[in-house]
C-alpha cells in the first residue's frame, strides 16, 4: 500500500519528465501509463531510468534511485529521490551522488521530492521541483500523496 502511494507520485513526475524531453508517450494521462525502465528523449541525448539500481565500485545500502535523468549533451545527471513520509534521511543519497559523479564522470545533482502523508511540503520543495524537467504542479503531487494516504486508511480501517 505504501509503495503504491510512492509509485504514483513518482509515475506522475516521470510522465512530466518524459513529456518535456520528447519521449514518445503511448497514453495521454500519467495515471494510465506504466513507466518503462529505460526511456530516451531528445534524439537519444537524454536517458531516463525508472527505479534502477546504479552500479558503483563501493557497496552503498539502499541506493535504488527512483528516477535518474542522464543528459549526454549537457554531461550531467539528475537523481530524483521521491519520499512520502514524515522524515527522510538524505545522507545516504549524498554518498550515492559522489560515487556516481566519480564513476560516470558527469556533474550530478540529487533532487529530493519529499511530501508528507497529509500533503505537507518543506519551504524548499518548490525550488527542488523546479529543477526537474517538465511542468510539475505542486498541488497535483500533494493531491496524489493525500489520495494514496486515504486509500491506505480505508484499507486499514475496514
Amino acid at each position: 500500500m505504501y509503495i503504491e502511494r510512492h509509485d504514483r507520485v513518482r509515475a506522475q513526475i516521470h510522465f512530466n519528465i518524459c513529456k518535456e524531453t520528447g519521449v514518445q508517450l503511448d497514453k495521454k494521462l500519467w495515471y494510465e501509463r506504466i513507466p518503462k525502465l529505460v526511456e530516451t528523449g531528445q534524439g537519444g541525448n537524454v536517458t531516463i531510468l525508472w527505479n534502477q539500481q546504479v552500479q558503483t565500485d563501493r557497496t552503498i545500502p539502499n541506493y535504488k534511485t527512483d528516477i535518474i535523468i542522464r543528459d549526454n549533451e549537457k554531461i550531467m545527471c539528475m537523481l530524483i529521490d521521491v519520499a512520502i513520509s514524515g522524515d527522510r534521511n538524505v545522507i545516504k543519497k549524498e554518498a550515492e551522488k559522489i560515487e556516481i559523479q566519480r564513476m560516470w564522470n558527469v556533474k550530478t545533482k540529487v533532487i529530493p521530492v519529499i511530501i508528507g502523508a497529509t500533503g505537507t511540503i518543506s519551504k524548499s520543495f518548490r525550488k527542488y521541483v523546479s529543477n526537474i524537467p517538465g511542468n510539475h504542479e505542486v498541488k497535483e503531487l500533494q493531491k496524489t500523496a493525500i489520495l494514496g494516504t486515504g486509500h491506505i486508511l480505508r484499507k486499514v480501517l475496514t
